[in-house]
């Protein structure tokens, strides 16, 4: 018979054996990982195609994964006809567009974020400047600007003809349907009613297809060497309370890199990804040995778990909203996944950029 003192030097002789199969660090050197050299990997949101040709072609001839994926992502954030990013962004309900984005270098360990950032058209850059020139991770607002001018960004309006009119419309209309919740919804009593000279009831929703507007681009990369990057930038959700802050510019929220393992970053319902630490759940469950598709759909399935407000459910109790994860593993294994079924995404490998249909927790009917 064993005594109990055999039990336990036998039973801490096994967990000293799995430990060594695992790795003298399990959680530090992410034993799911096994390196083998690849060719570059890109992945990014939809409206990413051209990013990731330009993040992989980066890599390819040498420049480092941070700078492949700010010079992937940096022409959206140029572009006035995508209204979701940068530059032509929508704006918030005083008709201010304030721009959010994140970075973070693998190899260095840096991360560098601005928020509610204004005139400025490429917030990716400013997110760089503050990774590489501060010991600082976030920067917000009058602040943020304050240290754009100071890096030689300059300083532009970012309300383009075509936007301002979409915000025009849209404060001209009527909606009981904004981020402001009923004394019904909130449980608490409603706030006083503002003086008569202080403007009209607003309605926060599109005027052109009944949905309101939201977009984000997030693009990430792993070199043959197996180091990554990632960066996400957008202009938020339209029509938002003026300081918003989405999951974009929250490292561990709307991006989340970690050289060991790999990296993630998301596009949809800011509030659902910062509340569920989405990218960096992502990125913690292909450490645990997930592939990244497969820990794109859990980290989804935590999001419906916390889903559990009515305004934001359907009749069925699911999300009303939609949530995107992109990941891209060190050994330059990716995925894509959505809430709602009829989302995509771009990835390049071997030079082949395309788009391919994300996987997803529920099927739109219709």
């Amino acid at each position: 018979m064993k005594t109990r003192r055999d039990f336990l030097k036998t039973s801490a002789g096994a967990g000293l054996s799995a430990a060594a199969v695992a790795g003298a660090q399990p959680l530090m050197g992410a034993p799911a990982i096994l390196l083998r050299r690849n060719s570059p990997v890109a992945v990014a949101s939809s409206n990413g195609l051209e990013s990731v040709a330009t993040a992989v072609g980066v890599v390819e001839g040498g420049g480092d994964t941070l700078d492949a994926v700010v010079q992937g992502v940096n022409p959206v954030e140029m572009d006035p006809n995508d209204t979701s990013v940068g530059y032509g962004g929508l704006p918030n309900a005083d008709g201010t567009v304030q721009l959010d984005s994140s970075v973070m270098h693998g190899p260095s360990r840096g991360a560098g974020a601005v928020a509610a950032l204004e005139g400025v058209k490429m917030p990716s850059r400013v997110a760089v400047d503050v990774m590489r020139h501060t010991d600082h991770v976030l920067l917000v607002g009058k602040g943020a600007q304050r240290f754009a001018i100071s890096m030689g960004h300059p300083i532009e309006e970012l309300l383009t003809e075509r936007a301002r009119r979409r915000w025009i419309e849209w404060r001209a209309r009527m909606s009981d349907r904004d981020d402001y919740l009923t004394a019904e919804e909130s449980g608490y009593p409603p706030p006083p009613p503002p003086p008569e000279d202080e403007g009209d009831e607003v309605d926060l929703f599109d005027s052109h297809d009944g949905v309101r507007p939201h977009g984000t681009i997030n693009c990430n990369v792993v070199n043959r060497e197996g180091d990554l990057s990632g960066v996400t930038t957008t202009s938020g959700l339209a029509w938002k309370i003026p300081g918003r802050v989405g999951d974009s510019p929250i490292v561990g929220a709307g991006l989340y890199v970690d050289n060991d393992v790999g990296a993630c970053g998301s596009t949809g319902r800011g509030e659902a990804v910062i509340k569920t630490c989405g990218s960096h759940s992502v990125v913690e469950l292909m450490r645990a040995g997930m592939a990244p598709q497969d820990a794109c759909l859990e980290a989804l399935r935590r999001v419906v778990r916390f889903c559990v407000a009515p305004r934001l459910q359907d009749e069925q109790g699911r999300p009303n909203f939609n949530v995107n994860y992109y990941a891209v593993n060190k050994n330059g294994e990716y995925g894509g996944a959505a809430i709602w079924s009829g989302a995509g995404f771009a990835v390049c490998v071997a030079g082949d950029a395309r788009r391919e249909d994300s996987a997803y927790l529920f099927e739109r009917s219709g």
